[in-house]
């Protein structure tokens, strides 16, 4: 007696010498059906996709009417997976209606689509061919679903992104005074006007970090996060909020090379054969607002920590230039940081940087 299996389809027996009979038991595997979804500014468009073939494009309104047309129409093709790019903000409401409603959301970095897109040789760029070229995403690549970041969290990340350009424009607008007071021939009026405006922007940045503070002291682990950030050296009150803003919203199961990649900090690496060895640099291709937080804290770090500032050394010592070592200051503090956020413990340099590099200091 022999027992034939197959994924997808139904378990048989039969006797040995009645090949002809297992052909005519065997039932075909039912494909799963996965869907793509461009999103954009004002509509998004849906193609699903069973057996290699696309179905037509439709088209929703970026409204919470559409999102919930969009919602039905997707419990009724019942996807495996619905794939979406990362665009700016117009992804997450929508992300969100569909993950509430019970369906199986994947939210892809845009490059990992675009480089899908260059292998499949897709040389036109339309609305209706990107949501099918999602949806063979969908089939080919099975990624991972996604989870929401809780509402909490999310408005902690915004604060802290408005923080991040409100101060960037207050530096500009304090280097457009220095510029006026410059010149003897200057209008008051101007120079008055820069101040108010820098004062203004003062108040703003205020408000909203002790807006951020109250957030996080209505979550008792944030609360916490927030206390064992500040433990570094060179992290006070409103880089902890920018840091800890971004990196909340991560899925506690990254390990740290993953959040590196996240931020932008890992190495990207350019050789092949003899004749192709360009030097390593950042890859930056992650989130600009973490490496802007970091930036200053490992500068101060390496001016007032001796563990930083040892290790920061030795690398200058070994050739790197100053610029390189600083980048991999941030780079170890992002670890030691994240270390601090899934363990939910203090910052300790101590244990973040070797000892060895303190010898040679």
């Amino acid at each position: 007696m022999l027992d034939f299996a197959s994924q997808g389809r139904e378990r048989i027996k039969c006797e040995v010498g009645e090949p002809a009979t297992i052909l005519t038991h065997l039932t075909v595997g039912v494909k799963a059906m996965n869907a793509g979804v461009d999103i954009g500014a004002r509509s998004v468009d849906l193609v699903s996709r069973v057996d290699d073939k696309n179905s037509k494009a439709e088209r929703f309104e970026q409204t919470p009417a559409g999102h919930a047309r969009l919602t039905k129409r997707l419990k009724a093709l019942k996807p495996s997976c619905v794939v979406m790019e990362a665009t700016g903000i117009y992804y997450l409401d929508l992300a969100l209606a569909l993950h509430e409603a019970g369906l199986p959301v994947a939210v892809i970095n845009p490059k990992s689509y675009r480089h899908f897109a260059q292998l499949k040789l897709s040389h036109s760029k339309t609305d209706a061919q990107d949501a099918a070229l999602l949806a063979e995403y969908a089939e080919r690549m099975t990624p991972r679903l996604w989870t929401p970041p809780e509402p909490t969290r999310l408005a902690l990340r915004d604060l802290g992104r408005q923080i991040n350009r409100l101060t960037g424009a207050r530096t500009q607008a304090k280097n457009r005074l220095h510029a006026l007071q410059s010149k003897a021939m200057t209008m008051p009026l101007l120079i008055e006007d820069e101040q108010e405006g820098i004062a203004l922007l003062d108040k703003r940045i205020e408000r909203l970090q002790q807006a951020a503070i109250q957030v996080v002291a209505q979550d008792p682990v944030l609360d916490s996060q927030l206390q064992h950030l500040c433990a570094a050296k060179g992290i006070a009150t409103a880089s902890a909020i920018a840091i800890l803003g971004e990196l909340s919203v991560l899925p506690a199961s990254l390990k740290a090379p993953q959040v590196s990649r996240f931020a932008g900090l890992d190495v990207r690496l350019c050789q092949s054969g003899s004749s192709v060895n360009r030097p390593a640099r950042l890859s930056k291709a992650g989130n600009a607002y973490l490496r802007a937080a970091l930036y200053m804290p490992a500068l101060s770090a390496v001016r007032h920590d001796p563990h930083t500032k040892a290790f920061y050394e030795a690398l200058v010592a070994r050739g790197k230039k100053k610029i390189q070592a600083l980048c991999a200051v941030m780079r170890k503090y992002l670890t030691g940081l994240w270390a601090c956020i899934r363990n939910n413990t203090a910052f300790d340099a101590s244990r973040l940087f070797s000892d060895i590099h303190m010898k040679q200091a």
